[in-house]
């Protein structure tokens, strides 16, 4: 071999270590046990935060306010921290799991406890509704998590204690079903027709394909070093095909590994986040590098 190609390989791999290294990313996230929401600098530091108790899901949207979910509802909050829209949920005890904001104004929720999705206006209101039916052995806390209205009227719901994800046509009706490893937070339907689950206490993150099989994944312990994958909750997709992946720290973990990792496609880790100082168990996130409209599907979370 010669010494011009060795040397250039030797450049190649130094290139991509510093690459490795330099990643940084500005960051919207939720800290569940930490009942706040954050906008962090690529430095890490917070620029901004809301309190809420155990937000589960978070945007934010292009006139620069935040949308997200907490137990008792949905809010949209601005950079002042002002409330501009608000959903309760209808009782105490009912727990919102997720909220997204749709193109027509409207914010998708789901709820634990009245097993439904609600479609609620910028009045506050019920503009549809979907009931989901769910096990009745499961409690309440453990029916559902993420879920997603798709640009075709189909939702994605996440049935946590089921170990499921379903989708549902614009009326509710069942279209597909699939059993996947653990108790599932998140699926996100990726450009490709894929979803993304990340697995909770499965400790793993997979994408399956329109046939059920599974095409990617990351397992517990499969990224280098002290960094084993606990509870796996929120990820996003981004548009270089990495993933990035929340490790909820929870259940006796908190403190001890990264809350956030990234990972290519070949499951190379090139970059983490952890801070526990400033945050307990980051369970969603955002990546706000570069603007993209949240509301008209230019992000896979």
């Amino acid at each position: 071999m010669s010494r011009f190609l060795l040397a250039t390989i030797a450049f190649l791999c130094l290139h991509s270590a510093v690459v490795a290294e330099d990643v940084q990313h500005r960051f919207l996230c939720c800290d569940y046990s930490g009942d706040q929401v954050c906008i962090v600098s690529a430095d890490g530091k917070i620029e901004w935060r809301a309190e809420a108790k155990h937000p589960q899901d978070c945007w934010l949207l292009p006139n620069g306010n935040v949308l997200f979910a907490h137990v008792g509802g949905a809010r949209e909050v601005s950079m002042k921290n002002e409330i501009v829209w608000e959903y309760q949920a209808p009782t105490e005890g009912v727990e919102c799991q997720a909220a997204q904001p749709l193109p027509n104004g409207n914010v998708l929720v789901v709820e634990c406890g009245t097993s439904r999705l609600v479609e609620v206006d910028r009045a506050g209101k019920i503009a549809k509704e979907i009931p989901l039916v769910t096990a009745p052995e499961i409690k309440m806390h453990n029916q559902f998590r993420g879920a997603r209205k798709l640009a075709n009227g189909h939702y994605v719901v996440v049935f946590k204690g089921e170990g499921k994800i379903v989708e549902l046509d614009g009326d509710g009706k069942v279209v597909r079903e699939e059993k996947v490893p653990g108790d599932p937070h998140e699926a996100i339907v990726l450009k490709n027709g894929n979803w993304l689950v990340t697995c909770g206490d499965g400790h793993q993150v997979i994408e399956i394909d329109p046939s059920g099989k599974v095409v990617w994944s990351v397992g517990e312990n499969d990224l280098p070093g002290n960094n084993p994958l606990r509870l796996m909750a929120g990820a996003q997709r981004l548009p270089n095909g990495n993933t990035l992946m929340c490790n909820f720290l929870g259940h006796g973990h908190i403190g001890e590994n990264p809350q956030v990792y990234e990972v290519t496609p070949d499951k190379k880790l090139v970059w983490t986040f952890a801070d526990h100082a400033q945050f307990k168990t980051v369970n969603q996130i955002q990546i706000l590098d570069t603007p993209v409209d949240v509301i008209h599907g230019e992000i896979y979370r």
